[in-house]
């Protein structure tokens, strides 16, 4: 395998100034709608990167469940590490790769934990094998027994709940709220489109087009 010489040329239509308003999100909805449109494998994915009390990076793909005027929201366990890290240095930057239409979005803000009704409501829609998953990980703790001591927990979990799983107090949602969010599409000759969009302390959007 010669990573080297693996390429292919975009030929993507280009990002035009004039298609793009002062407010980034509409267009963060109108892109994520494309790559729902185009049929592709888990869409909303984003990487997440934090980090951690030594300084060290870490990054990993969780779904998007939410974006608005208030910004890009997931869940997950509270006591895992990346929500651990997001604690300590409350900053994160998100990713989304969508390969297929030639297209990055990249996201850098701020980050706090979305409002307990906002959790419970996104709780109660995730299907029950789900709950019972929430309640059973100990998510980032090593298992010392292997998968068995998870399927057992699992077991356990499903055996003390009825049809209704509450939402346990260390499972929840995360909102990043953006201060910069850049738009990037591939074009011929790797002279790449990207927009670059950045929020002031007031709230006002400004935009610059970058090189490639």
């Amino acid at each position: 395998m010669d990573l080297a010489r693996m390429r292919q040329e975009y030929e993507a239509t280009g990002i035009v100034d004039a298609d793009f308003g002062p407010d980034p999100l509409v267009h963060v909805q109108e892109w994520l709608q494309a790559s729902v449109d185009a049929g592709l494998h888990e869409p909303n994915a984003m990487v997440v990167a934090t980090v951690d009390d030594d300084g060290q990076p870490w990054s990993r793909y969780v779904l998007l469940k939410q974006v608005g005027p208030d910004g890009f929201d997931f869940y997950t366990n509270y006591e895992s590490n990346k929500s651990t890290q997001l604690t300590t240095n409350p900053r994160a930057s998100l990713s989304f790769g969508w390969l297929e239409l030639h297209r990055q979005l990249m996201v850098a803000g701020t980050v706090g934990r979305v409002p307990v009704d906002e959790s419970d409501h996104y709780w109660s829609v995730r299907p029950r094998g789900s709950q019972l998953g929430g309640w059973a990980s100990d998510q980032s703790r090593p298992l010392t027994d292997g998968r068995r001591q998870l399927d057992a927990a699992y077991r356990d979990a499903d055996e003390r709940f009825g049809d209704r799983v509450p939402r346990p107090d260390h499972w929840g949602g995360w909102r990043v709220v953006p201060h910069t969010i850049e738009f990037w599409q591939g074009r011929e000759n790797r002279l790449h489109d990207r927009l670059r969009y950045h929020r002031d302390a007031a709230g006002s959007w400004s935009r610059a087009r970058l090189a490639p």
